[in-house]
């Protein structure tokens, strides 16, 4: 047989194969959502063992097509060299392999096999995501190293790379090079981690993800905010969930002057009562307190401190107070003032008396 003749039969048992594998895959795929037809009752262990067949397919093949063309010249012909080292087709699809196959391998573990002890040891979502960033990264370095070393890469010619790189980030990169450490130092210290709520410049928000050069916050108005990461270590910020997520919410009211005090104290503790019984975020311990703050220029000031457990329920819990102090004042009589000035006219011009005296 002729080598065109010899290069045909090998494309066509190729290309059998490749089908045979993609109805395969299907048959598989379709067997696995039949003995789960409901998708609200597929487990994370469903779409892993579907991840599974996928993986086998894909890379499957991509073996196969390594072991298929073993003899054929082009898949070992220098493409280029680096040194001395020649790098063939062969050396690059094994080095993107394992670069593929370490990053779905990391997915894998993060999306399906991580949850399962985040869950069973009760860690919290910033511990959490610190765990998945440092694993994923930890992997992907040594698979690019060993992808480096598979295509004949002197890994001492890193040291050269690395003091390039030093130089750009002296002169052009302190701005990145900073944000990167700070997101290093943001993942492991954790002065602010994933699901946390801060105050950022007086806008609200949770913190979504941090990344190695900025930080998303997601805002109460289901906005998102990128803050870079050298912002947290160098500004003021306010964590409401750092170590305790228990905060005191002040209600400021104002009650006109000659009220009753001990009753607008009383009602006000009615207040906090009555939103402890239906909300189990307010807590009674510690107990809510009154305080008179002040006499106002309108009004007697007073404060409620009210305790609560979640400060993601801050604005509802808030709302629900006011509404409540304004129903049992007007129930009660209990005046709330607006603010009011008394004029003084110390002298008037002669012609406008005359005219509203006419």
């Amino acid at each position: 047989m002729s080598g065109n003749e010899l290069w045909m039969n090998s494309f066509v048992v190729f290309a059998v194969v490749l089908i045979a594998v993609i109805v395969v895959r299907g048959i598989l795929i379709g067997t696995l959502k039949k003995w789960s037809s409901n998708k609200e009752e597929r487990s994370r262990i469903f779409y892993m063992v579907q991840s599974i067949i996928n993986w086998i397919a894909l890379y499957g093949v991509v073996i196969y097509t390594l072991f298929h063309f073993r003899s054929a010249q082009w898949m070992f012909s220098a493409l280029f060299t680096i040194g001395s080292e020649p790098v063939s087709v062969f050396l690059l699809i094994i080095a993107v392999l394992i670069i593929s196959l370490t990053n779905r391998i990391s997915k894998l573990f993060r999306g399906y096999v991580f949850p399962g002890v985040y869950k069973r040891y009760e860690l919290d979502r910033g511990v959490q995501f610190t765990f998945d960033k440092a694993f994923h990264y930890l992997i992907m370095v040594l698979a690019i190293i060993i992808s480096l070393s598979t295509v004949g890469f002197e890994l001492s010619a890193l040291t050269v790379f690395a003091g390039v790189i030093g130089v750009g980030i002296g002169f052009g990169m302190q701005n990145i090079a900073s944000n990167f450490i700070s997101g290093i130092i943001l993942l492991f210290e954790r002065p602010i981690k994933v699901g946390d709520r801060v105050i950022v410049d007086e806008i609200i928000g949770d913190v979504q993800r941090i990344n190695m050069r900025a930080t998303v916050i997601k805002t109460l108005d289901n906005e998102h905010i990128i803050v870079p990461n050298s912002y947290f270590l160098e500004e003021h910020v306010i964590n409401r969930s750092y170590s305790d997520k228990v905060m005191r919410l002040v209600m400021p009211v104002g009650v006109a002057y000659g009220s009753d005090v001990p009753l607008v104290k009383k009602l006000l503790l009615q207040v906090a009562e009555d939103e402890a019984g239906v909300s189990p975020t307010v807590r009674q311990i510690p107990e809510p307190f009154i305080n008179f703050k002040e006499f106002g220029d309108s009004s007697l000031n007073f404060e409620l401190f009210v305790w609560i457990s979640d400060p993601q329920h801050v604005i509802r819990i808030r709302s629900n107070l006011n509404f409540r102090i304004d129903a049992i004042f007007r129930e009660n009589g209990v005046e709330i003032p607006f603010p009011q000035r008394d004029l003084h006219v110390r002298s008037v011009d002669e012609k406008i008396i005359e005219k509203w005296k006419s």
